[in-house]
């Protein structure tokens, strides 16, 4: 197992300006950042990471805190970026190369395509979906994750008794996405998780969860276990 470079692997200090140096012409991230196109038509994940361990995803990692922060205190388990917004995932892949962080790793591209056709089924022990874009216009609501075929592609690759995490901070969304998650035959609603009192700026999922408790909106937390 690769050693970090810089950081002990119990420091999970995470700066949201710490990846302010620019990139010079395309830096090639390999394998901390890799396209639907590099991970070629599977994605084994035996092989995918430095060790065999079992996988959780995050889907819509953004710029990477919650990655970062659950790979470097949970050496025992890996744990795969879902991100498709290039930029944001490269972004979040320079702190895990830094570190060569071993059991982290960030695929740019659609997720649902990772979930329809790049991993096996019964293959992931939790997915994590949290703060997913909520399309408010109208128009553009057909564009939200969560969808009839999204909770059914959750279902295929989340092995029974894993679980499904969804915090968002848009009441109407966290209906709908209950509506689909507790109506599906595959899923079982659990109680959500409590909210933690922060102590510092490192002590939530996701820097959006951050900015979002700091302004005073309530965080809608929803947790289901496969069947």
């Amino acid at each position: 197992m690769p050693a970090p470079m810089n950081d002990s692997p119990l420091d999970t200090t995470f700066d949201d300006h710490d990846d302010s140096t620019p990139e010079r012409g395309h830096v090639d991230l390999r394998p901390w950042f890799q396209t639907l196109e590099d991970v070629g038509p599977t994605l084994d994940p035996q092989t995918f990471f430095a060790q065999p361990a079992p996988l959780e995803l995050d889907i819509g990692c953004g710029r990477g805190l919650f990655i970062f922060k659950s790979s470097t205190t949970r050496l025992d388990t890996n744990f795969l970026g879902l991100e498709l917004d290039f930029k944001e995932g490269r972004r979040a892949a320079r702190r895990l190369a830094r570190r060569e962080q071993p059991n982290a790793r960030i695929v740019g591209g659609d997720a649902r395509e990772v979930l329809l056709k790049k991993l096996p089924a019964g293959s992931v022990t939790a997915a994590h979906v949290y703060f997913p874009d909520p399309w408010w216009k109208k128009k553009h609501m057909r564009r939200r994750l969560f969808t009839d075929q999204f909770v059914e592609l959750l279902s295929r690759v989340v092995m029974p008794g894993g679980h499904v995490h969804s915090w968002t901070d848009v009441e109407d969304y966290f209906v709908v996405i209950q509506g689909l998650m507790d109506h599906h035959p595959e899923f079982e609603k659990l109680p959500p998780p409590p909210e933690q009192e922060a102590t510092s700026d490192d002590d939530y999922h996701t820097s959006f969860e951050r900015r979002k408790r700091q302004d005073g909106w309530i965080i809608h937390r929803g947790l289901w276990r496969r069947k």
